[in-house]
């Protein structure tokens, strides 16, 4: 894993989850998502101080444990770095285990539980302009993948987007992504053309940079996969279904695997959509021998 320079002082670091990087005059740096665990952190490590660099902040653009689980070992190796998140994104952070009771709405089955560390946030975020040292970036607000979950542009405008849009490596790998809010996850895609940015880093992807044109390009198949699914929840909706089975014919339909976390990944994401379908007026549900149903209006 090398450091590879995308504009000016921008860089990222390859890997599951891409890392952005910014180095300032004095060699010290920002770190935006540090990945999954300490072996990715220990390796990040290595690589700055190869280059004679110091790590002095850490922005997490969500709490998921695949772009904040290497702050722990981080935090160790520079104990004055500056942990950085919004406020939303830092009650889960801070409180891990709510993310699988979100999944499971109790406190979770064996299978779902997570590793109950922590991950302190020092400093919470909001949109708009932030001061680092003697640089200005932008904080952008990308919520939908999660309920708090931001961006960050650089001085040289480059956007690092978190989540907020998948690669078509991923949309080919796993059609049905994880959502929490479908609303705000298509007003973020359709915001996500109209920044003003150079170029973007996708978190999940083999290729990294993408420019405007090619951003352009996937929001539109981000957005088409949304629709995809919402027209095939409408149609199976033409008759009252269950939460449940309505996944297990989007499962069937669309040759979705699964495992036990995946399954409630899933479940959930079923929930956005079908809170959206209904907050618009195209669905309803009643209440039957202790069944919840949902169906067309």
């Amino acid at each position: 894993m090398d450091l590879v320079r995308i504009k000016g002082s921008t860089y990222y670091l390859p890997g599951p989850t891409n890392s952005g990087v910014y180095v300032f005059e004095n060699k010290e740096c920002l770190l935006i998502d540090p990945g999954i665990n300490n072996s990715r952190a220990k390796r990040i490590e290595e690589v700055l101080a190869a280059n004679g660099l110091y790590l002095k902040y850490i922005i997490n653009t969500h709490a998921h444990l695949d772009h904040c689980g290497g702050n722990i070992y981080l935090k160790k190796a520079y104990p004055d770095c500056l942990v950085c998140a919004s406020g939303k994104e830092k009650i889960f952070m801070e409180n891990p285990f709510l993310l699988t009771v979100m999944l499971y709405s109790a406190k979770p089955l064996r299978g779902l539980e997570r590793s109950p560390r922590r991950f302190p946030v020092d400093v919470v975020l909001k949109e708009g302009s932030i001061r680092l040292q003697d640089q200005t970036f932008e904080i952008i607000p990308l919520a939908g993948h999660t309920w708090g979950q931001i961006g960050v542009i650089t001085p040289e405008r480059v956007c690092f987007v978190g989540d907020s849009v998948f690669s078509h490596g991923t949309l080919d790998k796993y059609s049905l992504p994880y959502l929490f809010d479908v609303e705000e996850s298509v007003a973020t895609l359709n915001y996500l053309r109209e920044i003003d940015a150079s170029s973007f880093l996708i978190a999940h992807d083999e290729q990294g940079i993408i420019s405007r044109e090619e951003m352009a390009s996937l929001v539109a198949r981000n957005l088409a996969n949304i629709d995809k699914y919402l027209q095939q929840i409408l149609k199976l909706l033409d008759r009252p279904l269950s939460r449940e089975e309505v996944l297990k014919n989007l499962v069937i339909v669309n040759g979705l695997k699964m495992n036990l976390m995946e399954y409630h990944l899933l479940l959930s994401t079923v929930s956005a959509f079908i809170k959206h379908l209904n907050d618009g007026g195209l669905i309803t549900y009643s209440i039957e021998d202790g069944n919840l149903f949902y169906c067309r209006t």
